[in-house]
Order: C-alpha cells, then structure tokens, then sequence
C-alpha cells in the first residue's frame, strides 16, 4: 500500500470516529432531556357545573290528633286522612304516588314520668307520603295545603319528616360535563405552560372526581347544583 492510500485511509477512520462520537453525543443528550422531560409536568384542575331542576320529590304530609276517646281518635284520623288523599287525587296526584302509613298510636298516661295530670291521654300521628316526578305540581299543592286547615288538619314540618327534592338524570349529564371538565383543565394547563415558556406536552396522569349534587341555596331545594371536578397532570417540555 502507497503512502497515499494509506492517508486516504486514515482520514476515512478519523470521520469514522468523528461520526460515531457525534451520533454517540446526540444520543445521550437526546436521552438526557427526554429523562429531564419526564419530570418536568404540572397538575390541573378542571370544573364542570350545570344548575338543574329536581326530578323527583318526596313529601311527607304529617299530622297528630290528641284526646281520650281512642276509638273516636281513630276514626278522626281516618277521615282526615281521606280528605288528604282525596286532596291529592283531585289535583293530579295519581294514587300509586301515594302511600299512607299506618297510623301510630301513643298513650302518654303510660309513658307518663310527671305528676301533673294531663289533658288527653292519647295522641295519634298519621303520615301520608307523596313521591312523584311531578315536582312543579308537587310544589304548587305544598303552598295550598293551608287549605286543610278550614278542615281541621295542621300539617306539621319536623327534622324527621322533611320534604327531600332530588335530581335523578346524573347519567345523562356525565359525558359532556367529564368532557367540559377535561377541556377547561387543558386550558389551565396551557395557560400555565405559556406562562413558564414551556410547551404543553401528552398526559402523565388523569383522575375524575366524583360528582356532587346540592342544593342551590336553602331557599330553593328544588333547583340543584351538578358539580365534577378533573385532576390532570400534563407533561411540560
């Protein structure tokens, strides 16, 4: 081999290895950032509302009658139990909405612990619960029902027998508010990454909270709050 093939050579190994150092450098740098890349992320929340009507409402209609004539007791509950349910029906209330609990009985001579007498021996508490989807209806026959009171029925309110509205459609609300959740928390994401000159890269984790449903205020039972809040954490480059 002449000195000039031999030069030839030589330079041929020199860009060789010049290559590989190179294409070696870029390889671990390109390593180096995607490993630094990985934890580089931010966390963000997304929240979907929707404000919905009640679907459904339970309400409980309560009253006691007192005295000594237990017989007579009854049949006064009785009766005003007809006119109740006779009440509802006339007003569109169809009787499988109805249910009319039995009637209970209290003799207060027996659980008596004072000593001072007391004017009527027994007190008997009848319930009747209307549970219905009518929930405009159901509402606009709680404001009459002063009108049993020209028939000698007061309808009593207790911690105990409360009228519940609730909204059942959470179903159909799900996708689109997990999708406007999902969205708005994408859009924080973004903002943030502009913020920090950074640009906003794939998913690194994503969890969905659970659903909530309250009450707007406690003057409006029957108007609801839908509310869903996502966690996402995004990666950042």
């Amino acid at each position: 081999m002449n000195t000039k093939n031999i030069t030839v050579a030589a330079l041929l190994l020199m860009l060789g290895l010049l290559g590989g150092l190179i294409l070696h450098g870029f390889f671990v740098k390109s390593g180096i950032d995607d490993y630094a890349d990985k934890d580089r992320y931010v966390s963000v929340k997304g929240l979907s509302e929707r404000e919905v009507m009640a679907d459904h409402v339970i309400w409980p209609l309560v009253f006691k009658e007192v005295g000594n004539d237990l017989s007579e007791l009854y049949a006064t509950v009785n009766r005003k139990n007809k006119i109740i349910v006779d009440f509802l029906k006339k007003n569109g209330i169809s009787e499988n909405e109805i249910s009319v609990s039995p009637i209970s009985a209290n003799d207060r001579e027996a659980d008596r612990w004072s000593v001072s007498e007391i004017p009527y021996r027994y007190q008997l508490k009848s319930v009747i619960t209307v549970a219905s989807d009518q929930v405009d209806k159901v509402r606009e026959l709680i404001s009459r029902q002063d009108e049993f009171i020209s028939q000698g029925i007061t309808c009593e309110t207790s911690w105990e027998h409360q009228t519940n509205f609730s909204f059942n459609g959470l179903n159909k609300l799900k996708p689109e508010m997990v999708e406007e959740a999902t969205r708005n928390a994408r859009t924080v994401g973004e903002k943030f990454a502009a913020d920090s000159e950074s640009t906003l890269g794939g998913i690194k984790t994503a969890s969905q909270g659970q659903f909530s449903i309250n009450d707007r205020d406690e003057n409006t039972p029957y108007i609801k709050v839908v509310r869903v809040v996502t966690t996402i954490e995004y990666f950042l480059k």
